[in-house]
């Protein structure tokens, strides 16, 4: 099964100044019954944050966390003490466990826009991990092990093809250009949902950038 979500058919959210947000999923007060998750994936927004905005200290129990900076500048802090400035190419993952506070703002003076995707993990409670990989390089996977998922960035120059990982679940999301994919063409903030499709392959259409998770498990909601 291949479904296609195009990136005006997310859920706009985001009242406070500044701040901008596309939601893939039902999240907040955007309710959809038949769209809460896919996957180990809860969570696909795009965050568009104005200098000086952002989100206060809040807190998140029994996640995992994973944000990509498209362009700016993104300061972290959290109740476990990091303190970190998250900038594009680097993927930062918060694995909330039996519970962490943060707090996500624009420090900078230029626009910031990431994405952030939160999945369920195998297993509940646990202590809050954090880490920050700089500089991610094109097709590295980073695999989340609480949720047994993976995350793959692609970065294709013009007419170059890659492989889609063969998964029971796999999300792709465009971040930057255009991608062939499955007979549709994708562009940014549009997001493909492929189940049971071993064997297919993306290409760019012009310098493209998108994020692909591979997921094999079911979530865990603790019950």
């Amino acid at each position: 099964m291949t479904w296609v979500q195009r990136a005006g058919e997310r859920y706009r959210g985001g009242a406070e100044p500044g701040i901008e947000t596309w939601h893939a999923f039902s999240f907040s007060g955007f309710y959809d019954p038949d769209n809460v998750r896919f996957g180990l994936l809860a969570a696909c927004n795009e965050e568009n944050l104005a200098p000086g905005a952002g989100f206060d200290e809040h807190p998140h129990r029994d996640l995992e966390i994973v944000t990509w900076v498209i362009e700016g500048e993104l300061t972290h802090e959290d109740s476990t003490g990091h303190r970190t400035v998250v900038r594009p190419g680097d993927v930062q993952r918060l694995s909330a466990g039996s519970g962490v506070r943060h707090s996500e703002r624009n420090a900078g003076a230029d626009p910031l826009r990431f994405v952030q995707m939160w999945l369920t993990p195998a297993a509940w409670g646990g202590e809050p991990e954090y880490e920050v990989v700089r500089g991610l390089a094109d097709a590295t996977p980073y695999a989340l092990e609480r949720a047994g998922a993976v995350l793959h960035p692609r970065r294709l120059a013009d007419g170059a093809r890659t492989a889609l990982p063969d998964a029971p679940s796999v999300y792709l999301h465009v971040v930057r250009g255009q991608v062939e994919l499955a007979g549709e063409r994708l562009g940014p903030g549009d997001a493909a949902r492929l189940q049971e499709r071993p064997g297919l392959h993306a290409t760019a259409v012009g310098d493209a950038e998108f994020l692909v998770w591979e997921m094999h498990g079911e979530p865990d909601f603790g019950y």
